[in-house]
């Protein structure tokens, strides 16, 4: 009974929809010191301190991708063999001699790709994919496959065939990430994947990274509460069952005895000397220690991290990508609109077929929208509504999800407002599949658009923008963006707005590429929730 009231006394906020009373004088009225931590977290959380002590992510992925990386080698190595191979009959899969050697060069493979440090991420980083490793497993299956050919020669054996080694070359670079992408499905599908996280800030930052976490279970994150000495009144959207646990100095034993491998830093009011203090007594246990920057605004995902004399430094990437690099995403616009416009042709067609035949009014849907630097085009999309629909809804729900503590309570996530009497039948599966916006491809071929960017607004939302908002529009808009792969039906309208700003601030190439990797995982992954 001590253990449910100080349970129901130490929550950050009342229940939805009642006056939550003022937290403080909660945490007044129970020290924090008399809290019993594993009595005040939710049964899931006790169910994963039951455990064995070998059962943690950082045991279990590593050594599910080494396994998903010799998987990949071997079988790209066979069918090399089988398809390119000098020999026939009992030997076509290489003599005995050559199998073993290809076998004795797997742990130096191994050895490779704990360089390029394929192995320990997902440990360190929440967002970790197999997209994140691909140029690693390019490198390494390119020096892998001149290991492969030094060993030959060293061993004596004829040369081998350039076809077979340059098939083996490909096969290693497309199975190999396809086994890691197996592989890590598997994994996080098990309880030993999940990180038990304490959010060390209760206020508006530390609850809105615990929304993040919570709303993405692919991350692996069990957020087991907060630990603050004067937190902020509970979001409406956070489960009831996260509390306060503690205070900073209490972090330890907090770690020490709910299993935290994750410790996330948000702008916590304990003094500063003294959360150091607690942080340098963490960091021997080999918990991941996570800080929110306290400029998280300006940071994006391509900060450089450098020193001066030992002293750690944040260095912002240039605000404007070079000419040089314009002209190489939008030669990347242009071959990938023009491929995907002639591959999915027929599909125009039949799409185009059923719109007519579902409902009347045109097939393609004309909206204005905003370009770089805020010029004006007209953008395409297949019509998903009936015609002559009213979009007073739409603006009223663009001005109330504006803010990053509103909820998204869009049944189809933000910017498509689940409107059944509006939308017609065959427009529902359209926008389930995100096919609509196929024919923006003809956008991108124009230059109105970029294949990845962020996602081009009406006029009237930008009434709503903050000023630092605009910097979205230093780069073309795109089909695909930031957002829409990782937050696509979890965020609200504010949300997607700064993450539209940290593409543009951290934007390259590579992150165009990883992006264009991952949004047809994203749409069949969105797909599936809302099936």
């Amino acid at each position: 009974m001590l253990a449910s009231m100080l349970h129901s006394v130490t929550r950050i906020g009342a229940r939805r929809g009642s006056s939550p009373p003022a937290v403080p004088d909660q945490l007044n009225a129970v020290p924090l010191e008399a809290i019993d931590v594993v009595a005040a977290v939710d049964d899931h959380t006790r169910e994963l301190l039951q455990r064995k002590p070998m059962a943690r992510r950082r045991w279990l992925v590593p050594r599910a991708l080494m396994i998903a990386d010799l998987t990949g080698l071997t079988v790209a190595y066979l069918v090399a063999m089988l398809l390119w191979g000098a020999r026939t009959g009992p030997q076509r899969l290489g003599s005995p001699r050559e199998l073993a050697l290809f076998a004795l060069t797997l742990p130096c493979w191994v050895i490779v790709a704990s360089v390029h440090n394929l192995y320990h991420r997902d440990e360190e980083r929440v967002d970790h994919s197999t997209t994140d490793d691909v140029v690693g497993i390019f490198h390494l299956v390119t020096i892998g496959a001149w290991l492969l050919l030094v060993a030959s020669r060293l061993d004596g054996l004829a040369d081998p065939d350039v076809y077979r080694l340059i098939g083996f070359w490909a096969l290693a670079a497309c199975l190999v990430p396809v086994a890691r992408t197996v592989a890590r499905q598997a994994c996080r599908r098990r309880p030993t994947y999940q990180q038990n996280t304490v959010i060390v800030g209760a206020g508006d930052v530390g609850q809105l990274v615990a929304r993040k976490l919570i709303k993405h279970p692919e991350y692996g994150i069990n957020v087991v509460g907060f630990v603050d000495r004067e937190p902020r009144t509970r979001r409406a959207d956070l489960p009831e069952h996260l509390t306060i646990l503690g205070g900073p100095d209490r972090l330890p034993e907090i770690v020490e005895r709910l299993d935290i491998e994750r410790v996330v830093i948000a702008f916590s009011s304990e003094p500063l000397p003294d959360l150091l203090a607690v942080l340098r007594r963490l960091r021997s246990t080999g918990v991941q220690i996570d800080l929110v920057p306290r400029l998280f605004e300006l940071v994006g995902p391509r900060v450089d991290l450098h020193a001066i004399e030992g002293l750690a430094v944040l260095g912002l990437p240039r605000a404007r990508p070079t000419t040089i690099a314009r002209s190489l995403k939008r030669t990347i616009d242009i071959v990938g609109a023009s491929v995907g416009l002639i591959a999915s042709a027929p599909l125009f067609a039949f799409i185009a077929l059923r719109i007519r035949l579902d409902s009347p009014g045109p097939v393609l849907f004309r909206q204005t929208r905003l370009a770089a630097g805020m010029k004006k085009f007209t953008t395409l999309k297949f019509r998903t509504m009936k015609v002559d629909t009213d979009t007073t809804a739409h603006e009223a729900y663009v001005r109330e999800t504006m803010s990053s503590m509103a909820e998204n309570t869009g049944a189809m996530g933000i910017y498509k407002l689940d409107r059944s009497d509006a939308i017609t039948d065959f427009g529902r599966w359209l926008r389930k599949t995100s096919l609509d916006e196929l024919p923006q491809l003809i956008n991108v071929l124009r230059g109105d658009m970029s294949l990845v960017g962020p996602r081009p607004c009406i006029p009237y939302e930008t009434e709503n923008f903050a000023p630092h908002h605009l910097e979205r529009f230093q780069m073309p808009q795109g089909l695909t963006g930031l957002w829409q792969v990782t937050a696509r039906a979890n965020s609200t309208y504010g949300e997607a707005l700064d993450m539209d700003v940290a593409y543009v601030r951290g934007w390259s190439l590579g992150l165009d590429l990883r992006l264009l990797l991952r949004t047809p995982l994203q749409v069949l992954r969105q797909r599936s929730r809302t099936a």
